[in-house]
């Protein structure tokens, strides 16, 4: 029996990237998140699906402080990324964020060129020693967001002449050229059309070979295209969690279930 043992513990779950506890957040006296319990594994996709200001992306900007950018808004609990607390004091949000990538629901590309837009991370995250380190980290990163064929030749165009579609794979390049460990995207295709759309979703399929991405979506048609994981908001409170297939073919929870068949939402 000692013999099998090791063989059990190698398909055991995929590591855990972060770990949330008791997970709070307010505005004011207005509590926004309510005891969020969730552990989100590396290299995969997760989730977050519910009605419109049920706590999703207040949620996913507790993963790299963007809510730290509030005055009023205080979270509460604990968030550890590789074990470590990401709201210990001694964590600096900038060097965080490097870490955490994000990318938002409406293409943001920097008034500068392609390429200053992906180079900015690096340089003043000082990843680059020379202009050589600086052109592959350019060329990766927009490899890795599907887009380097489309711009090779004008890497000193403006980001913001590129269309809806090639803007938002920009700022998906943009956000891997730091490296980070996990990608967060908050309702990255709903400004895009279906042909931008599909780009993007085979794009997070590509990524999560090397990150861990959790995306929040108003369609739950993309979440069950993109995500092995779904966790399901209502009303602050996190509903329930787990494979995307059962959430979506077997929920334990009747709030999943008038939700996924429209009748709440």
């Amino acid at each position: 029996m000692n013999d099998m043992r090791p063989m059990e513990r190698k398909v055991d779950t995929k590591e855990i990237k972060f770990d949330c506890r008791n997970v709070q957040v307010y505005y004011g006296d207005t509590q926004a998140i309510k005891n969020v319990d969730v552990k989100l594994e590396d290299r995969t996709v997760t989730a977050f699906i519910g009605p419109s200001g049920c706590g999703k992306s207040t949620f996913l900007r507790c993963l790299n402080r963007m809510n730290d950018t509030i005055d009023i808004c205080r979270v509460e609990g604990n968030l550890l990324l590789d074990g470590e607390d990401i709201y210990d004091r001694r964590v600096d949000p900038v060097q965080l964020r490097a870490k955490v990538g994000m990318v938002f629901q409406k293409p943001n590309p920097f008034p500068k060129s392609i390429y200053d837009n992906i180079a900015y991370g690096p340089r003043i995250h000082g990843l680059a020693r020379n202009k050589a380190d600086l052109d592959d980290i350019v060329e990766k990163s927009l490899r890795r967001g599907a887009i380097w064929d489309e711009v090779k030749d004008r890497l000193d165009s403006p980001g913001t002449g590129l269309s809806g579609g090639q803007q938002q794979r920009l700022c998906i390049a943009r956000a891997v050229a730091t490296e980070p460990e996990v990608l967060l995207m908050d309702e990255p295709c709903s400004a895009l059309d279906p042909i931008a759309t599909a780009q993007v979703e085979e794009l997070i399929d590509e990524l999560r070979e090397n990150f861990s991405v959790v995306i929040v979506t108003h369609s739950m048609q993309q979440a069950a295209r993109v995500s092995q994981k779904t966790a399901f908001f209502h009303l602050g409170s996190l509903v329930e969690f787990g494979e995307t297939g059962a959430i979506f073919t077997n929920p334990k929870d009747p709030r999943t279930e008038s939700y996924i068949t429209g009748r709440i939402g």
